[in-house]
């Protein structure tokens, strides 16, 4: 019975697997959700500005957890950081895969899901909290060739000052987040969230704090 119920599961994450990588495969010329901050990324006269990374802190209970079950994902050497260079194309596939993740993914939350308080999993059953929703679209990017480096998990109390994940995407005009919350993606000082903690863009599994922004560095390719 135990083999079966596997083999039900392994086939049910096969399929949803496959129609994401279906869904976001010509996301570089699907344009029925465009998102727009002004029209692109930054209005006009706005000025580019970082999050200030402040100490080394504790990782969140729920990423450590992920690590023991899904090793592979989280075994990786420290990198050097690297920022998205936010071109057009690039703009446009965030926004496709954002929307896609939020419209396919019914929200649950663990306790109704799995019988406990916290625990970070990928949604390949089609339901899952912030924290799936974050996991699934760091990977959908990732397997679209954007570096990990960029592609940050990051814990914010939200506007109702709860607990909450979010993906920050770093780039060199800005960073933008990814939000089960919230249709849009947007740069990071206009979602009305405080930013609390996520992870180092050179070491997945060092978690930093965060404090008040800064002036954009230099940026890199996202290839």
């Amino acid at each position: 019975m135990d083999r079966q119920v596997n083999q039900g599961r392994a086939t049910a994450r096969a399929i949803f697997c496959a129609a994401a990588l279906a869904a976001t495969a010509g996301i570089a010329t699907a344009g029925e959700r465009t998102g727009s901050l002004g029209g692109g990324p930054l209005s006009p006269g706005e000025r580019v500005a970082y999050l200030t990374v402040g100490d080394a802190t504790r990782a969140p209970i729920g990423w450590v957890e992920f690590c023991v079950e899904h090793k592979s994902d989280c075994n990786t050497k420290p990198s050097a950081p690297r920022d998205v260079v936010l071109t057009a194309k690039a703009w446009a596939d965030m926004v496709k895969v954002n929307a896609w993740v939020n419209d396919t993914i019914k929200p649950v939350t663990d306790l109704d899901h799995w019988g406990v308080v916290e625990r970070w999993s990928y949604p390949d059953d089609g339901r899952g909290d912030c924290e799936d929703y974050v996991l699934l679209k760091r990977r959908l990017l990732m397997q679209a060739g954007w570096p990990r480096e960029a592609l940050l998990i990051t814990v914010v109390r939200d506007k109702k000052n709860e607990g909450h994940a979010v993906l920050t995407v770093k780039t060199n005009l800005g960073e933008f987040v990814l939000d089960n919350q919230e249709a849009e993606v947007l740069a990071w000082n206009k979602t009305g969230y405080r930013f609390v903690k996520r992870q180092s863009q050179s070491d997945q599994n060092a978690w930093v704090s965060l404090g008040e922004p800064t002036r954009a560095p230099a940026a890199v390719s996202a290839r």
